[in-house]
């Protein structure tokens, strides 16, 4: 493992960027894989969804056989906290509740059916007066007498057949209404897409001509008809008028198959000539931008570097993370006019290189998840179809991103239910590319083992209590300020004692740490600190004298109250002694030294570089410790992050357990991280994992929550109270007995119950709006799916969404 030079010292300070965990990658650019031969492939659609139209496609990166210059083009458009953006497609409007097919099905086969009879007793004379309206209209000399008389003349018997063909259009058009043949068509060929609504369509035509020309449909001869009647019979003299009367007819029955069964789209897809969309969405999203020209470059004046660059992304020597890389440092120089030049002359040096990342890495050895690291989201789930949901969320991918982790999470679910394969290791992969394009730094503690990326993917890799660790870790946070570095320490060594109060603990260290620093140049190692908290005569003998050599008259003066306040009621000395003993264990020699010669990697180092760390503390062996160094991670990233004061880098922490780590004093820095541009990620077991002072303070704390499938319902319970109410419909049915008075419907009533077994009973609907929780406590014990989560999303500005259940395929 490479410690850039410093064989036998573990870790960096704040002002010196680490050297990467592993040697550097070959000098070779990483190559998106060349198309596959044939035509070149369009931008991947993001995600289809299962059961409507929705938003397309699964990939959010360039994947094998896709250029960059597409993904780069594909639209992101804006959407709620959470969609999954690349390529987002919203969904057709929520249409209202229908028939069920069954029901639709016997509603048109009912209505084809009656509607055949009545046209069978109309045809066979049994409807009587069916001439009367035609007799209305016409000379009485063209009938015979009486309301049944039929035609006396030719007039008459051409204005019966005009009669008929009307009735008949009329009566097929009631039947089609009321047999609502228009969804019955939607629903079963139309939605089916071409070509099987083309062929659907052609079939029909076919059996329809076939009707018309054997006369079973009155078509042709009131056609016929009504062209002499107009023009005179002399015009059928000629064939060729006939003819094309025959065409014209045999066209007009075609053509509204021919709209149904959208004819001219299909033969326009087949010839690969354009056709407009039936609904007018866009038929190519990756067209719609010119974002692969890099029109921010061309817009400032370097035209040479962003022609270098559209090269570098159409020939592939480009991929994602480069694109995110360099987007970002031209954002960053156009804030300093003085560093665009430099850039730009990088850039047409080294052209996709320019502007590294301090490790020389490009991309990460691998991806588990679905990244699109133009807007820095990672794409965790999907939205499931579920009542819960509102329907334009439903079916579409949920993703998390700085803008969301900026609020805070909190993941809880026992264990098996996901939370670090899942959530915990696609956020820290995120996080990880988004620090390779200099956008975000990155710490992930886990224990020893825990899956949260290989050590390749890091920058730097601390192993606490292993010998082979090249870093190690600063107990005071890289600060100088004895004040500071007492209240984080003791907030990491008895926080979570509620017995004892934080403040007199930092001022119990405040009281040892500031003489020894002023007597030695540097904080007290671990052993030191146990034997002054311990009030060992001779380490306190030796400190007063190394004061009194110095002339550090106020510092003895410290020293001198700690002495006198040493095994009083209520000391905290004892408890911290115990605390530190946990970590002056054989496992940690060499671990959290001190001195001129020691150089352990800082957290201050995370405000200042896009850094990734990962930590693995020994749960196995040192429970205990690894809870207490974790409370002490948490205590000095909210309080480094809340003090450093250019916020333009992201800084996450994510912890995969974070059991006894949360304090009062961590609940109020976790509020204060959204406004410094950093988040923590925590995940538990359970929310009694917190003492219970804190349930609700924590829960008001983060935006962002995740209760996986399994939690209890006193955990249940706290989600509710935390989500809310909403106001829903509701719909209560009462069933009332009918009691007949007349005999005879008394009889009916009894042979339908001893028919059904039931007694005849009639509905009463009560309709009406009450305030119910999003997610019952029940519910969220018991109604959650495994594999899935009910997360709430938040953002830094205040937007939200609702508890949505997600399919979590991270």
């Amino acid at each position: 493992m490479d410690d850039d030079g410093t064989r036998g010292v573990r870790g960096s300070s704040a002002d010196r960027v680490p050297g990467p965990a592993l040697p550097p990658p070959p000098t070779t650019p990483p190559r998106v894989p060349a198309p596959p031969a044939g035509p070149r492939p369009a931008a991947t659609p993001v995600e289809q969804r299962p059961t409507r139209p929705g938003s397309a496609s699964p990939a959010g990166q360039p994947v094998p056989g896709a250029p960059v210059d597409a993904w780069l083009r594909t639209p992101r458009p804006p959407q709620e906290p959470g969609v999954w953006r690349y390529g987002y497609t919203p969904p057709p409007p929520e249409e209202p509740e229908g028939v069920s097919n069954r029901s639709l099905l016997v509603g048109a086969l009912i209505s084809l059916l009656s509607a055949l009879l009545l046209w069978s007793l109309w045809r066979n004379g049994y409807l009587p007066y069916r001439l009367v309206p035609l007799k209305l209209f016409t000379p009485g000399e063209w009938w015979n007498p009486g309301t049944s008389g039929g035609p006396r003349t030719i007039e008459g018997s051409d204005a019966l057949t005009v009669y008929e063909a009307i009735l008949f259009g009329l009566l097929a058009y009631g039947c089609g209404r009321i047999g609502n043949f228009s969804e019955l068509f939607r629903r079963h060929v139309a939605d089916r897409g071409q070509p099987f609504l083309a062929l659907a369509a052609a079939a029909a035509a076919g059996l329809t001509q076939l009707l018309v020309w054997k006369e079973a449909l009155p078509v042709v001869r009131p056609v016929l008809v009504l062209v002499a009647s107009v023009a005179g019979g002399e015009i059928y003299q000629s064939q060729t008028v006939v003819n094309v009367i025959y065409a014209v007819i045999a066209a007009a029955v075609l053509y509204p198959f021919a709209r149904l069964g959208r004819w001219r789209e299909l033969i326009a897809a087949r010839r690969g000539t354009a056709a407009p969309a039936p609904d007018g969405t866009a038929a190519a999203p990756a067209a719609a931008t010119s974002a692969d020209q890099w029109p921010e470059l061309r817009t400032a004046g370097w035209i040479d570097a962003a022609d270098t660059l559209t090269a570098e992304v159409r020939t592939g020597r480009m991929n994602d993370v480069d694109v995110a890389r360099l987007r970002h440092a031209w954002a960053l120089a156009t804030r300093r006019p003085d560093r665009l030049a430099p850039l730009a002359e990088a850039v047409l040096r080294t052209g996709g290189a320019a502007a590294l990342h301090p490790s020389g890495h490009r991309d990460l050895p691998r991806r588990g998840a679905r990244h699109d690291v133009l807007t820095g989201q990672v794409r965790i789930g999907r939205c499931a179809d579920d009542p819960h949901n509102p329907y334009v969320r439903r079916g579409t991918g949920l993703a998390l991103e700085p803008a969301l982790l900026g609020t805070s999470l909190l993941a809880v679910g026992p264990p098996g239910a996901g939370k670090t394969a899942r959530l915990i290791r696609p956020v820290v992969e995120a996080l990880a590319l988004r620090a390779l394009a200099g956008q975000a730094a990155v710490l992930a503690v886990g224990g020893a083992g825990a899956p949260l990326g290989p050590d390749d993917a890091f920058d730097v890799v601390v192993r606490l209590g292993h010998p082979g660790s090249a870093h190690d870790i600063d107990l005071y946070g890289g600060t100088t300020d004895p004040d500071e570095a007492a209240a984080v320490l003791a907030e990491g060594l008895v926080g979570d004692v509620g017995s004892l109060d934080s403040r007199r603990a930092a001022t119990v260290l405040a009281q040892l740490l500031g003489p020894y620093r002023a007597a030695h140049g540097h904080f007290p190692s671990v052993p030191e600190l146990r034997e002054l908290l311990d009030g060992t005569p001779a380490a306190l003998t030796g400190l007063r004298t190394s004061l009194e050599a110095a002339g550090h008259h106020a510092m003895l003066r410290e020293l001198d109250a700690r002495s006198r306040q040493a095994g009083g009621p209520g000391d905290p000395a004892p408890a911290l002694a115990d605390r530190v003993a946990l970590l002056d264990r054989p496992a940690f020699t060499g671990f959290f030294a001190t001195g001129p010669d020691a150089r352990p990697f800082s957290l201050r180092a995370l405000g200042q570089h896009p850094l990734r760390v990962r930590v693995d503390l020994p749960e196995r062996g040192h429970a205990e410790a690894s809870r207490l160094l974790t409370r002490l991670l948490l205590a000095q990233f909210t309080a480094i992050t809340a003090a450093r004061t250019d916020t333009t880098l992201f800084a996450c922490l994510v912890l995969d357990d974070a059991t006894h780590a949360v304090t009062a004093e961590t609940v109020r820095g976790i509020r204060r991280l959204r406004s410094v541009n950093a988040g923590a990620v925590l995940a538990l077991r359970t929310v009694d994992d917190v003492p219970e002072t804190l349930h609700t303070p924590l829960l008001g704390a983060v935006g962002c929550t995740a209760a996986f499938s399994g939690i209890t319902t006193w955990d249940g319970k706290r989600f509710a109270e935390a989500w809310g109410k909403e106001w829903v419909e509701t719909r209560e049915v009462a069933q009332h007995t009918v009691f007949a008075d007349q005999p005879f419907t008394r009889a009916l009533h009894a042979l339908r119950k001893l028919v059904t077994g039931k007694a005849v009973t009639t509905d009463a609907v009560t309709v009406r709006q009450v305030e119910r929780e999003r997610w019952s406590a029940s519910e969220l014990a018991y109604a959650v799916p495994a594999g899935h989560a009910v997360i709430r999303l938040a953002t830094v500005e205040g937007e939200h969404a609702p508890p949505l259940l997600v399919h979590l395929d991270g």
